[in-house]
């Protein structure tokens, strides 16, 4: 009996596929969607909510692929000498630097704007 939900995740003839579209993982078409654009502001805001009283400066909006925000989030953990993590296309670093991560972003081209109090 065949779901209509189902679809092989592996074939031995082409390896892993995509569980999207199904096409082998080197052809496949899903990954290759445009980032959403947003209103094209990257936002910097510092929050302490569900961090257990920590402050935490998040950056959002960023129209990176996920690739070149890991990327970008390492470079800026290092700037700021600190840690931190890519939740949901945020990049969250530990702490209130938001003043020298809006200022790094600005430096390199993004339209970046301060959100929060």
């Amino acid at each position: 009996m065949s779901n209509a939900n189902s679809r092989p995740v592996f074939s031995s003839e082409h390896g892993r596929l995509c569980p999207g579209c199904g096409q082998p993982a080197a052809h496949c078409q899903c990954k290759k969607v445009a980032a959403p654009l947003g209103d094209g502001k990257v936002r910097v805001r510092c929050e302490r909510k569900g961090h257990d009283g920590k402050k935490v400066t998040v950056i959002t909006g960023l129209p990176l692929a996920e690739a070149a925000l890991t990327t970008l989030a390492g470079e800026l953990k290092r700037r700021c000498g600190c840690g931190g993590t890519i939740k949901a296309g945020n990049i969250e670093i530990q702490g209130d630097h938001a003043e020298l991560l809006l200022g790094e972003l600005l430096k390199r081209g993004f339209a970046a704007k301060r959100a929060g109090g």
